[in-house]
């Protein structure tokens, strides 16, 4: 069975190729193709990486991301596709799994929703909801940390967890599936088909947080 990192790969390039370089994303400013140039320096350049971190690094990974965004569109797609060199760890379905299918996931979502419009855009698979799910009940607390005010997050089909105890100023509902629940965890709220339940103030505090594992 083709695991899970690999599915959201392919589905990634996949809209890659239909939308071109220039589609807008809701990593404003970044289009299709610098996004597509951060993926490619994320497992291609480790030694890169020190520049998202450290000032004085950071001209360096801007230049590489640059020239990374203007080589040819299917050359550059293709390096996405063909998937993690030799040398990395990723090579392992389960290494690539828990380092890239939510990082795809996500991003892929970035492109499809790059309108900014509310709401799921495909059918994310129901092995694929599980796992995002499963992603919430591992590192939920972790996404919301800093939320000033308890949240509890409600699967449609009613399961529920809650991922930040209460507070003084209450608790918050977040309801939707678990594809809705994951964009709004990692700062996507404004495009995720989500209802709430709590205190008008309680929810605000919520949205004004700063969510995910930055």
């Amino acid at each position: 069975m083709t695991h899970l990192a690999r599915i959201e790969r392919e589905s990634l390039c996949d809209t890659f190729d239909q939308v071109g370089p220039d589609a807008p994303t809701l990593c404003s400013p970044w289009t299709t193709a610098d996004l597509a140039a951060h993926l490619v320096i994320r497992e291609r350049r480790p030694d890169l990486a020190p520049g998202i971190w450290l000032p004085p690094l950071a001209g360096r990974l801007e230049e590489s991301q640059a020239d990374y965004a203007g080589k040819p569109w299917p050359e550059l797609v293709d390096l996405i596709r063909s998937g993690p060199p030799a040398w990395s760890p990723a090579q392992l379905s389960s290494v690539d799994d828990a380092v890239n299918f939510l990082e795809f996931f996500i991003h892929h979502e970035d492109v499809l929703r790059g309108d900014g419009q509310v709401g799921p855009r495909r059918e994310v698979p129901l092995r694929e909801q599980k796992a995002l799910w499963k992603t919430l009940k591992r590192l939920g607390k972790v996404f919301f940390r800093r939320s000033p005010v308890g949240v509890v997050l409600e699967r449609t089909d009613g399961k529920v967890l809650t991922v930040k105890g209460p507070t003084e100023l209450g608790t918050v509902t977040v309801r939707g599936d678990a594809t809705e629940l994951v964009l709004a965890a990692y700062g996507r709220r404004r495009v995720a088909d989500l209802s709430v339940a709590g205190d008008d103030a309680a929810v605000q505090a919520l949205w004004e947080a700063p969510l995910g594992l930055s």
